[in-house]
């Protein structure tokens, strides 16, 4: 009897597992393997959502969020950044792979580009398709605006928001929201107000909301910065912006 209940609460576990509810997609950047993830309703002609990922890569932050998006009628498609082989073991690791797309943001933006390539071919609408990016990836999907790439918006929660002061401001034509904690240590306010002045001048259609008595990672469960409440009105907003821009 104990064994029985031990299978079937088993296969309740796995059941819920997220991992469970998304497929891999294998595709390529010249020789290297990437290997991102799609949600089950891949094909139906949906709007799309591109998760980028934080700095370890595809991480129970980003599945949760493309299994949440799933029920909200959106295919998602968790991109991989780094490619197979390249997943970080620890946080020293992740700043160096991260910083090196930091760095050469081309790069960022290429494989950025690839990942929208394949949420197209998973049956997204290509009018209907944004961005959002946790971390690492909230830097990344500032990028995807500021590359013009044809999307209707772009989420940056608790991003990396400097850029290099080399680089000019340009015209961003998609719709950006930002979702920053009050307390992240990791962005100067020097890099607020250069973003700030980028998408003025940048003639965007822009929107910041700072979450308060939260630290870098607020959102992430798995994260001491965990601030619940500050995290359940990011992503009510995040719905609501994805509804006005997608639906």
């Amino acid at each position: 009897m104990n064994k029985l209940i031990a299978i079937v609460s088993l296969m309740v576990i796995v059941q819920l597992s997220p991992a469970q509810s998304l497929k891999t997609v294998s595709y390529m950047d010249g020789t290297q393997e990437l290997n991102g993830l799609v949600t089950a309703n891949a094909g139906r002609q949906l709007p799309g959502v591109l998760i980028l990922p934080a700095w370890k890569g595809v991480d129970n932050e980003a599945r949760t969020a493309a299994l949440e998006l799933e029920k909200e009628g959106y295919i998602a498609f968790i991109a991989d950044i780094y490619g197979k082989g390249n997943i970080p073991e620890d946080n020293a690791s992740a700043a160096k792979l991260s910083g090196s797309y930091k760095s050469d943001y081309k790069a960022y933006q290429h494989r950025i580009a690839l990942a929208l390539e394949q949420l197209e071919e998973q049956g997204a609408l290509p009018d209907k398709i944004a961005v959002i990016g946790y971390c690492f990836g909230g830097t990344g999907a500032l990028e995807a605006a500021r590359a013009g790439f044809d999307v209707q918006g772009v989420v940056s929660i608790h991003g990396g928001l400097g850029k290099d002061k080399s680089r000019p401001n340009t015209p961003i034509k998609t719709k950006v929201l930002v979702e920053h904690p009050a307390e992240d240590k990791s962005v100067s306010q020097e890099d607020y107000d250069s973003l700030v002045k980028e998408l003025r001048d940048g003639n965007a259609d822009w929107q910041i909301i700072i979450y308060a008595n939260s630290g870098h990672t607020f959102t992430n469960p798995e994260s001491h910065e965990y601030n619940e409440v500050m995290a359940q009105r990011a992503w009510k907003h995040t719905l609501m912006f994805l509804e006005e821009i997608l639906k």
